[in-house]
């Protein structure tokens, strides 16, 4: 009888701070950074934020960034490949997206695209989307837009421990371990993290020209079988009241495996791609008094991208250093590797953000980025660098009218030395405006640029393909471009948000390849053989974006539902190397429709369990492409569930289960050409999470239910 009432009473506690902690979740303002660089309330940010919420992730059940942004936003499109995600926002590619890591840019380059494996959905507490440039607070390669992974921290006494397990079809394994520890003021955070898929072919059947025999039997892979790891530890130190000071690093590997080239019957590959990641990280935060803070940041990051040979190859070897552009060919081996790229990054920063009298927030700091690239088969000299060093300042001022008119206005500006450029300057300027409730308007004008990267000023390379192509840098490159424009509005009330944002983005001085007629090699350089064609990185092409984005959120009770709609145009003039002349083109990759929409359904049966259950669908009109065809539209349905069990205090317990691609959609397009979508088709996954928490309060329950325990038996006794 006892125990029955033990039981009772810890299944009550554990409910009840179940439900304390909902009730907290669904009343507490959703705060956002990303925007301005310093917190606001999201119904407050000068400029629109794009949220994805911990509640959405739960629901969702991801398997990848890519996974998660393609379901729950409107604005992203992918198309993975073994040179990473092909993201594209707002009609610009990954190489105009910056993606950070709590405030953080990621470090990876694979073929000009981020490998977003790094980030493991697991350790996600929320994603910020900012749209347009944002060079003034963050620097190079914030034209398109801004996406922030915001991460979960260990704050609560004591030892956390997790574990999460996920399998799905093809056998897609995703393992994620974290331990926790804080004591005192020390605070250790250790995350692992496991990736693998056997990848999968949606068409046996490969493109050729007109003029060649149709192929039909490819062992080319849509998706290829690849496996990745990660170790990350962060080490915290409260050094005094005021005073937190932070070490961390992590180590990443990746290997792609290739079965075969372009065709089956030759050209097949002889080597796998592998890549190896590594960080190391200082820095702190020093609070000066109640509302002042400075923070200081000095961060490394290595990435190498290599051959992994699987067969014995003849393989051209380049020695730039010698002033000789093409050798003859020399073996490799099985288990030998090739170094392609090998590209370091170190970083030192300093902000503050101090509160001004009459309502002012200044925010000032000062960077210094050094990027060093080793790259033998492709770089004159096999090792160049390049250093850039800014200061930047920005000033927020508030004022509220009455209790629902008020204004929030934020301008700033960023001044950039770089190596290869010289000065740049980078200002920006936005506004909210709250109209009485529920109403507000937001408007936004900002500057972006994007630096040469050390490829574009310096590669000297030759590759084979349908014949013998010279690829050269330019160090007299500019820096690209852009101003950005956006007007908005929102309606916030009794549970229901609705954004309505209109944007225009101007891109010049973009960098592109040119071919460069009757090229005469420098006398110093042994060219064995002619290259067909030359091709050479110039400032060239200019663009123009524009377009309209709608997001509607809904919740009542126990329902959430979510709609989001992106129109999109693009306009570019680009050079047209075959003629020599400038053409207008849609930019590559341009879907004039995107939407996603999604219902989700949450309710506790008992004390002890949880359902939770949502539909998600995305849908894309046509992609277009200048060659090589156009992706097909395609609409794409998800059902989730997730299983919460709390029947043991401290412990938490989920099982997921779900379908995606529920009507089975697959692109059958034949390789070598556009897909709308690299889905499979209908596939299925579960996963189990664990998470025990002990605390210093779990201590004292359980040592106040040893000591009745112990009390009643004395009594008995």
């Amino acid at each position: 009888m006892k125990q029955r009432l033990l039981l009772s009473c810890i299944l009550l506690l554990a409910a009840n701070a179940l439900a304390a902690q909902t009730t907290l979740q669904d009343t507490i303002p959703e705060t956002v950074v990303t925007a301005t660089g310093t917190e606001h309330l999201l119904k407050d940010a000068p400029v629109q934020t794009e949220v994805v919420t911990r509640r959405m992730l739960d629901s969702y059940g991801g398997r990848s960034l890519e996974d998660i942004l393609s379901g729950l936003t409107a604005s992203f499109a992918f198309n993975e490949d073994d040179m990473g995600s092909q993201m594209q926002l707002g009609g610009l590619g990954n190489s105009y997206i910056l993606i950070l890591i709590d405030g953080k840019r990621i470090h990876g380059d694979v073929g000009g695209e981020n490998d977003l494996a790094l980030i493991d959905p697991q350790t996600i507490e929320k994603i910020e989307i900012v749209k347009g440039a944002s060079s003034a607070l963050y620097g190079s390669d914030a034209i398109a837009g801004v996406v922030n992974i915001i991460t979960r921290k260990h704050r609560q006494e004591g030892l956390l421990v997790e574990n999460s397990t996920r399998y799905g079809s093809y056998n897609d394994i995703r393992q994620h371990n974290s331990v926790g520890i804080k004591s005192g003021r020390w605070t250790s955070l250790t995350n692992f993290n496991y990736q693998h898929s056997d990848g999968w072919q949606n068409t046996s059947v490969e493109h050729t020209s007109s003029s060649e025999p149709p192929v039909t039997d490819s062992r080319n892979m849509t998706v290829n079988r690849h496996t990745n790891a990660q170790i990350a530890e962060q080490l915290t130190f409260a050094a005094g009241d005021n005073l937190e000071l932070y070490l961390g690093g992590t180590w990443y590997g990746k290997r792609i495996y290739r079965p075969s080239g372009k065709y089956a019957h030759y050209d097949v590959h002889t080597y796998d791609l592998q890549y190896r990641n590594a960080s190391a990280s200082a820095g702190g935060k020093w609070k000066v008094n109640a509302t002042d803070v400075v923070t200081f940041d000095l961060d490394w990051n290595r990435h190498a991208y290599m051959y992994y040979f699987t067969a014995t190859t003849l393989v051209e070897d380049y020695e730039l250093s010698k002033g000789t552009l093409y050798y003859p060919y020399y073996p490799y081996l099985p288990d030998q590797t090739q170094m392609q790229s090998d590209q370091r990054r170190t970083m030192a920063s300093v902000k503050g953000i101090f509160h001004l009298p009459a309502g002012n927030l200044l925010s000032a700091g000062a960077e210094y980025r050094y990027d060093w690239l080793y790259s033998p088969t492709r770089v004159e000299g096999n090792i160049v660098s390049d250093w850039t060093a800014a200061v930047y300042a920005q000033d927020e001022w508030s004022h509220d009218f009455d209790a629902s008119h008020s204004m929030h206005l934020a301008a700033g500006t960023r001044l950039t030395w770089n190596g290869a450029f010289g000065v740049k300057l980078t200002p920006k300027a936005s506004a909210m405006l709250a109209l009485g409730l529920p109403w507000r308007i937001r408007l936004n004008w900002s500057q972006g640029f994007k630096t040469p990267t050390p490829k574009e000023l310096h590669y000297r390379y030759i590759r084979q393909m349908s014949g013998t192509y010279l690829y050269l840098g330019n160090q007299s490159l500019r820096p690209q471009t852009s101003n950005y424009f956006s007007l908005g509005g929102e309606y916030n009330r009794a549970g229901l948000n609705i954004t309505l944002t209109g944007y225009y983005n101007m891109v010049k001085d973009m960098i592109t390849l040119v071919t460069i007629p009757n090229y005469e090699a420098p006398a110093e350089y042994i060219i064995q053989y002619d290259p067909y064609r030359v091709r050479q990185y110039a400032n060239i092409d200019d663009a123009r974006t524009m377009g309209i984005d709608l997001n509607a959120r809904y919740t009542t009770g126990e329902w959430s539902f979510g709609l989001g709609y992106s129109y999109l145009d693009t306009d570019a003039n680009q050079y047209d190397s075959d003629h020599d002349r400038m053409k207008k083109v849609t930019i590559d990759g341009t879907a004039h429709h995107r939407g996603n929409c999604f219902t989700s359904w949450n309710h506790r049966f008992s004390p002890g369990y949880r359902l939770g259950a949502g539909l998600y669908g995305r849908v894309s009109s046509t992609r277009y492409y200048q060659i090589d065809g156009n992706g097909k539209g395609y609409q794409i349905w998800r059902i989730a569930t997730n299983h919460d069990f709390d029947f043991i205090p401290s412990t938490d317990c989920r099982l997921e289960a779900g379908v995606d691609n529920i009507f089975n959609y697959v692109d059958r397009t034949p390789h070598g050409l556009h897909l709308g979508t690299t889905t499979p088709g209908t596939t299925v996954y579960v996963a189990l999470t664990l998470r025990f928490k002990s605390g210093k309060k779990i201590g004292k329950f359980y040592n106040t239910i040893n000591n009745n325990i112990n009390s009643n038996q004395n009594e008995q006794n």
